[in-house]
């Protein structure tokens, strides 16, 4: 018996479209990332969307900072400070401010593969200290160990930076306009420069030296450019050298002028030259013989 056919028209390839992108698929199996379509076609800037690509690629504990961000991008950090904005007012992205078991105060940053309130999955609670063991007697408490994320208020302020350093710092944007530091960049950086001011280096020397070859473009903050030139403070002058004992010269005979060929000559007192007074001996000799 033979085997039944379908006498139906076979559907026409609809073939390559005309126009728009067509797409070369290729299953992967490592190295990929999975980010949902409304945040790889969100409306707005391309930073935004690029910066929120490159963070879901990222394993869990890099740094996301926008110093680190700048210098995986070529984008400065205004255009990467505001995509992090963006993020953030978006839902994609929170900043939290929590305080460690150690009194340490650190910013972690989440991510969400979809905004945030319209998944099921929630961050992790951040970690309480246990409580204090109270004793029978009262001791001191330890200071916090702040370690390189210090609270604000500690931070270092204008008031208490060396004024010679500051006016140094100042003064660095009249060689290079892009040099523009804030309060708390310039108290942060006066310290370095006031070791390089008590080593003997001069403020002109100063604005030099962090100046010369300064890349056409930043990749950071000027602040980071000037603090990595200002990391390893210069030696101290070496000492004058010792001025040799004074040494009494004799004073120089007054100029004469000769009374036989007036030539001048140097002489305590008017007379002949050595040649006059050579030939005049020669002649009264022969006079005499």
């Amino acid at each position: 018996m033979a085997e039944p056919q379908s006498n139906a028209r076979l559907r026409a390839d609809a073939g390559a479209p005309t126009s728009g992108v067509i797409h070369v698929r290729t299953r992967l199996t490592a190295d990929f990332t999975v980010i949902s379509n409304a945040l790889a076609q969100r409306r707005g800037s391309a930073v935004t969307v690029g910066v929120a690509a490159y963070i879901a690629s990222l394993p869990d504990g890099s740094p996301v900072t926008i110093t680190a961000l700048c210098e995986h991008f070529s984008e400065g950090e205004i255009l990467v400070s505001r995509a992090l904005r963006e993020l953030e007012a978006a839902g994609y992205l929170e900043r939290r401010r929590e305080r460690m078991p150690t009194g340490q105060v650190r910013t972690r940053t989440y991510f969400y593969d979809v905004p945030r309130g319209e998944g099921p999955d929630d961050p992790p609670e951040p970690p309480r200290p246990r409580p204090a063991v109270r004793e029978a007697t009262p001791r001191r408490e330890a200071a916090p160990a702040y370690g390189p994320e210090e609270t604000e208020s500690r931070a270092p302020t204008l008031a208490d930076a060396d004024p010679k350093a500051v006016a140094v710092l100042t003064a660095l944007r009249r060689v290079d306009p892009r040099l523009v530091l804030s309060a708390q960049e310039a108290a942060r950086l006066a310290p370095a420069v006031a070791e390089w001011l008590a080593a003997g280096v001069g403020p002109r020397e100063i604005t030099e030296l962090p100046t010369v070859r300064l890349p056409d473009r930043f990749r950071a903050r000027p602040a980071s450019v000037l603090a990595f030139r200002l990391r390893e403070t210069p030696l101290p002058a070496p000492p004058p050298f010792p001025l040799p004992p004074n040494v009494e010269r004799p004073a120089a005979l007054p100029f004469q002028t000769c009374d036989g060929c007036e030539r001048a000559f140097r002489a305590p007192v008017p007379g002949h030259c050595r040649s006059c007074r050579e030939r005049f001996g020669e002649e009264r000799l022969r006079a005499a013989g």
